[in-house]
């Protein structure tokens, strides 16, 4: 199975109402007056880093890339679970690991910690605290919505490649949870862009039974003339969101295109219709 395939196949267990049928990056579960947001990420060697790569900025972008995912909800981070696979560089890892929970206050709750025989993988659970509730969805995007962006994409990208002036943008993504929480009583649907601008898009328009509609033109990029692999590279943990048409972003964020009715295809680029999500973005 390819991971669409994995998680349609998912739906059809038993689901917990704050699953949000699998269609979020977050189950939100309500207790009380509060709301809990969970989210995990894995990272695994040979897949989201080569070997040899500096288990330091492995362990930043572990935890950064589940912050995100909070941020995405409007968030505040209420602590990690450590799913820690033993190996050379232990120490370099710890370094890492202290440096990003120092830098987004965030303490360590625990986890598990086990030896593996073939290539390292490291798993975070993240766990926080709505702030705006109803917590944003990407099930909430109406026709009529402006679609919009944060932030520059392809830098991740750049990074990957050896650019210096991009390599913390791949290597130590930093999650925008001040923008996150600013922004979650206006958006209508919001999530972070982990694997690229069109998939994610697409996400959004799938979930939310609509059409969006994106101007590439529009679409703030760190290699203009690469634009299209700006556009489906991913890594770049920016917001993408949806937001009612005449209502201003509370951050800095740039308009790049319009939910529509939902017609015969989720996704518009430059008026051309985006029939499915094979090449949009990464996909396992």
């Amino acid at each position: 199975m390819n991971e669409t395939e994995f998680i349609a196949a998912l739906r059809a267990l038993p689901l917990h109402p704050g699953a949000r049928q699998l269609q979020d990056d977050c189950a939100v579960l309500d207790i009380g007056r509060e709301a809990l947001i969970l989210t995990h990420d894995t990272m695994a060697e040979g897949t989201h880093f080569p070997a040899g790569a500096d288990l330091a900025d492995v362990a930043w972008k572990l935890v950064a890339v589940n912050l995100s995912d909070l941020a995405a909800k409007g968030a505040e981070p209420v602590g990690v679970l450590l799913g820690h696979s033993l190996g050379p560089d232990d120490e370099r890892f710890l370094a890492g690991l202290r440096e990003v929970l120092d830098a987004y206050r965030v303490p360590l709750l625990g986890g598990d910690t086990i030896k593996a025989a073939g290539g390292r993988t490291f798993g975070l659970t993240a766990i926080g605290r709505a702030t705006h509730v109803p917590v944003p969805d990407r099930r909430g995007a109406k026709p009529g919505d402006a679609v919009y962006v944060t932030g520059t994409l392809g830098r991740a990208m750049l990074g990957f490649e050896g650019k210096a002036e991009h390599v913390e943008a791949f290597a130590r993504p930093h999650p925008l949870l001040a923008e996150g929480r600013a922004l979650a009583p206006y958006v209508t649907a919001m999530m972070d862009i982990s694997d690229g601008l069109l998939l994610d898009a697409w996400r959004i328009a799938d979930a939310s039974e609509a059409t969006i509609a994106l101007d590439s033109a529009a679409v703030p990029v760190a290699a203009p003339e690469r634009l299209d692999d700006c556009l489906r590279w991913g890594d770049d943990y920016e917001l993408l969101f949806t937001l009612p048409d005449g209502t201003s972003p509370p951050v800095a964020a740039t308009r790049i295109g319009t939910v529509e009715p939902r017609g015969f295809a989720p996704l518009f680029l430059n008026g051309h219709p985006i029939l499915n999500a094979e090449g949009l973005g990464y996909q396992h």
